[in-house]
């Protein structure tokens, strides 16, 4: 876009959508580079901690049902 190009033209370039152009505007646009790349990173991070958790809470269930001898 920054070389003269249409806005409408750069959207079609990239093989986005207009609508998908607008959401990631109005959800990114005012972040500088170094705080998408954190935002991705925490993203990552959290994902990561979410899985970590869900297998504990399986691993404290499966304990939880030998210790009363239901298997």
């Amino acid at each position: 876009m920054g070389q003269g190009m249409p806005r409408i033209d750069a959207i079609r370039q990239i093989g986005v959508t207009e609508q998908t152009y607008y959401r990631w505007k109005k959800k990114y646009g005012g972040m500088g580079t170094e705080q998408l790349k954190e935002l991705k990173r925490l993203q990552k991070e959290n994902e990561r901690l979410r899985r970590a958790v869900s297998d504990l809470t399986l691993d404290k269930l499966i304990l939880r049902e030998a210790a009363t001898g239901n298997f």
